[in-house]
């Protein structure tokens, strides 16, 4: 799910305005002769042909849009970029940066003004060493998604989200995917909640490569793995297609995932909440951020930072692409504009604990090990201490820390 949380989203049918002269930051210059190459995929395509529709209209440029499968431009944007056959701009997600960067293949951003028009955690997500690598567009966080017939409040706390459970008399008091090798993205806000952050961070959001989950706090959280695996509450039993058709059913008042789950739950009342803190400190989720990316080799950077900074970050455009993918826009004024819907308006809200999901290569050895370590906890095959400590000293080895 991590990987599929950040992935592109069917298709959908959308119209949408370009972007006009007073959305603009700057006095269109005439880029005669000069052609951008744009990476896209099909759900974002329409929503980016408007935006090059008026950048083509106001500046004499060509671009070129090339439909891409999500899944597989990372790697052939990688191979592509050093060998001049790239894109100048690629679509992209905001968790390729380390590697992207590791390999040279993308420049930084200059926003200038525009970064204050941002939701401030997107553009964390796409920063690194003090300059941000990427114009973002959509968000994307888990909440706490409530049936409002079998629970007519919001849990404060995980004890009182079974407790609610529990009296609603369904089959489960609250769903959670574990399977059975792990699901610590989904987990990661419960983990939050016993402050065991996965990185250190910096004050620009980016983080460092020094691991800080290890030690008292995330000990702490693997022993409530392990009791709440003892209870029941917590179950390898539960993979993703099973805790969204339980909940569908009506079978819990509470599950914790995305707004992908929603169109499998269109016949039910809900209500997204804030993830309920089982360790006392808030539940901060990982937020995923999709946006786009120049490339270093790009012959036109210039234009491509001009058409993404002033025809691409525009309330229209970013406003389409929301109703194309349904994640919340990472420009305020489309946010604001998607807020009119109460469930997209929800996520936003829990968006604002949330913190990006680390993009350094190191965060590869944490997948490795983390999500097995979790379900093998909640599963009993490993005691919650031993197991948590034989994890982290693995992945500073694999680090090399």
């Amino acid at each position: 799910m991590a990987l599929s949380a950040c992935s592109s989203t069917p298709a959908a049918t959308t119209s949408s305005a370009a972007p006009t002269a007073a959305e603009t930051s700057a006095a269109a210059a005439d880029y005669t002769g000069t052609t951008l190459t744009v990476w896209v995929d099909d759900t974002r395509m329409a929503a980016t042909q408007a935006a090059a529709d008026a950048f083509e209209a106001a500046t004499h440029a060509k671009v070129t849009l090339v439909k891409k499968n999500f899944d597989e431009i990372q790697a052939d944007f990688t191979s592509q970029v050093p060998t001049g056959k790239g894109p100048d701009i690629t679509i992209g997600a905001h968790d390729w940066l380390g590697n992207l960067i590791q390999n040279g293949v993308v420049s930084p951003i200059e926003l200038g003004d525009k970064a204050a028009e941002f939701e401030p955690v997107a553009l964390q997500a796409f920063s690194q060493d003090g300059q941000v690598y990427g114009v973002p567009y959509a968000i994307e966080n888990i909440a706490l998604i409530r049936n409002t017939k079998l629970a007519a409040e919001a849990p404060a706390t995980w004890d009182d989200a079974l407790k609610m459970g529990k009296e609603a008399g369904t089959k489960y008091p609250i769903l959670i995917q574990v399977g059975d090798t792990g699901d610590p993205y989904t987990m990661y806000p419960l983990q939050t909640s016993f402050g065991a952050p996965v990185f250190t961070q910096n004050t620009d959001g980016s983080y460092t490569s020094e691991l800080a989950m290890g030690g008292e706090n995330g000990e702490k959280f693997a022993q409530w793995l392990a009791a709440q695996g003892k209870a029941g509450n917590l179950d390898t039993a539960i993979s993703y297609d099973i805790a969204v058709d339980a909940f569908a059913k009506g079978k819990s008042p509470f599950i914790i995932g995305g707004p992908w789950m929603l169109e499998k739950f269109k016949d039910l009342s809900l209500s997204i909440d804030p993830i309920p803190s089982a360790g006392g400190q808030t539940a901060s989720p990982f937020v995923g951020v999709q946006g786009f990316f120049i490339s270093s080799q790009s012959k036109n950077p210039i234009v491509a930072n001009d058409f993404l900074t002033n025809y691409v970050a525009t309330t229209d455009v970013q406003y389409a692409m929301y109703e194309a993918g349904q994640r919340t826009p990472a420009l305020k004024s489309a946010a604001e504009k998607a807020a009119t819907d109460p469930l997209a308006a929800g996520f936003a809200k829990v968006a604002g604990d949330a913190v990006p999901m680390p993009s350094i290569p190191e965060m590869a050895a944490v997948w490795t090990y983390w999500g097995v370590t979790e379900a093998n906890i909640i599963s009993g095959k490993q005691e919650a201490v031993a197991g948590w400590q034989k994890m982290i000293s693995d992945i500073k080895s694999k680090i090399g820390k």
